[in-house]
């Protein structure tokens, strides 16, 4: 893919005005995919209105994930302080939406989210802020990419399964905090925003889902090698229900018998601060190549 070029005034749009209900067998779901519809129009503006923007001389260049049949597209496209591009790799939904949409054909890429070079595309954007309603199967690998391109994403709001939404804004002490919950939040403030029901979905899933918002903190650089943060806290989780004294273990070795004040803990225990501090610890005293 080549990169992008981006104008300072927001790309003009001939879509339809948002409100107008789709039909929803237009496009079939596909469970390969992780595909529920959202077919709430409500719940559709409400997850749009939950994004900053830019200006209308200076609109932020947005990227909704899994467009589907423009459900969210459409109140994305209908705002004037953002330039909003699209990432479908369902080809129904892609043809669909080139019909529907057709000037917004040429901002839409055509592939997997996870696959595409977010760097070389928008490579003259000065920020990237992600939307969408996530797939299920997907949703935790969008989440890491973005860690991987936190410099370029200063926002996200995505609509993901409840249980995940929980875990990922949870605090430390919660039995939902986990992984994703410590690396997102070493670098983004989280914030829980709305559950949503079944029924708003075609074909409903089985469970709730939750639309949350990042929004990048004041971390520039973490006090601590940043690869060997995010091996400690994996390894830290590895064994949930185990010390991290037998965590750590399993993965760095025995340390040479010296132990943490907190080897007694466990990790949901633990806030991004003090991983910071035991991942400088685990650098110190580890006597395996790290």
């Amino acid at each position: 893919m080549t990169a992008a070029v981006f104008d300072k005034k927001r790309p003009e749009s001939a879509a339809p005005r948002p409100g107008t209900p789709k039909k929803t067998d237009d496009v079939r779901a596909k469970k390969a995919l992780g595909q529920h519809f959202l077919v709430d129009l409500n719940i559709a503006r409400k997850i749009c209105d939950s994004l900053s923007g830019g200006t209308p001389e200076t609109p932020a260049t947005v990227l909704e994930v899994g467009c589907g049949m423009g459900v969210l597209t459409q109140y994305l496209l209908a705002r004037q302080d953002i330039a909003t591009w699209g990432a479908e790799i369902d080809t129904e939904s892609v043809d669909y939406l080139h019909a529907h949409y057709p000037d917004f054909a040429p901002r839409l890429l055509v592939g997997d989210f996870l696959k595409i070079d977010l760097r070389s595309v928008f490579a003259d954007a000065p920020a990237l802020k992600i939307i969408g309603n996530f797939p299920y199967n997907i949703s935790s690998q969008i989440f890491f990419k973005i860690l991987e391109h936190r410099d370029l994403v200063p926002e996200c709001v995505g609509m993901i399964q409840k249980e995940v939404a929980v875990r990922i804004a949870e605090p430390p002490g919660s039995r939902e905090y986990g992984i994703l919950s410590v690396l997102l939040q070493a670098w983004y403030d989280i914030e829980y925003l709305f559950t949503v029901n079944e029924t708003v979905f075609n074909p409903p899933p089985k469970v709730k889902s939750a639309v949350i918002r990042l929004r990048r903190n004041a971390t520039q650089h973490l006090d601590c090698d940043e690869q060997l943060f995010v091996r400690v806290v994996k390894a830290s989780f590895g064994q949930r229900r185990k010390m991290i004294r037998n965590s750590l273990r399993a993965v760095f070795g025995d340390f040479g018998g010296a132990e943490h004040p907190w080897f007694s803990r466990r990790a949901e225990q633990l806030s991004v601060a003090e991983f910071v501090e035991l991942t400088r610890w685990v650098e110190q005293n580890s006597k395996t190549t790290l």
